[in-house]
């Protein structure tokens, strides 16, 4: 799972003789704010649209000085990677250079949405568990013995500390291949864990496929 597998190049880069008008127009026709600046294969930067509505958009974006630099992700860094410039400069759109800094496109919020969506953890039939530990008691290895312990596996499994956590807990959110998992819910509360939420696949699934459908609708994809 790398940058370079969901490239797109349906977005095209701006040049700086581009106008703001022009800019602000192919966002408003892929529900972006952001979008690169290319000079021939060069990465210049990346517009936001706060840029353009504080300078005059009849006039080259060249001209304009930009809030963001440069950011950008490599075509051969995980996925991983890419949500993590995404989240940390606030982008709906992140450049691909390649290992000579040649632009090769962009990842937008929706692509990312969209392969994570498909990935074997969202499609496996199974269960949703979540657990409510401290960080200091944290161990995936005992988690996974706890599963397998009843005959099943993670699909999937990812931590969320909650916004207010002077006490360092944490939650642990587990996808489970099977569908009924009240005998690993009560595995678990024997070695002291506390469950928080657990969802069975069908009512789950369909909570999770009609949020999916209404934010792909909302991005026009």
């Amino acid at each position: 799972m790398i940058a370079s597998d969901i490239i797109s190049h349906d977005v095209l880069p701006l040049r700086t003789s581009d106008t703001g008008d022009t800019a602000l127009g192919i966002m408003g026709d892929y529900f972006i704010q952001h979008l690169p600046i290319v000079n021939n294969e060069q990465l210049l930067g990346v517009i936001a649209e706060p840029d353009i509505l504080d300078h005059d958009p009849h006039e080259p974006i060249g001209s304009y000085q930009l809030s963001l630099t440069r950011p950008f992700v490599k075509d051969s860094d995980h996925l991983y990677e890419v949500l993590r410039v995404l989240h940390e400069c606030k982008l709906t759109v992140v450049p691909v250079i390649d290992q000579d800094e040649n632009y090769q496109g962009v990842i937008t919020q929706a692509d990312l949405l969209r392969f994570f969506a498909q990935t074997g953890s969202f499609t496996e039939p199974g269960s949703i568990l979540v657990l409510e530990l401290s960080r200091r008691d944290y161990s995936l290895s005992e988690i996974s013995r706890i599963v397998e312990s009843e005959s099943a596996a993670i699909l999937s499994c990812y931590v969320t500390s909650p916004m207010s956590n002077e006490d360092q807990m944490i939650d642990v959110t587990l996808k489970i291949n099977r569908q009924e998992i009240a005998r690993i819910i009560a595995s678990f509360e024997r070695f002291d864990y506390r469950i928080k939420a657990s969802f069975q696949e069908t009512e789950y699934f369909e909570t999770l496929k009609d949020r999916y459908d209404s934010l792909l609708n909302y991005l026009n994809v």
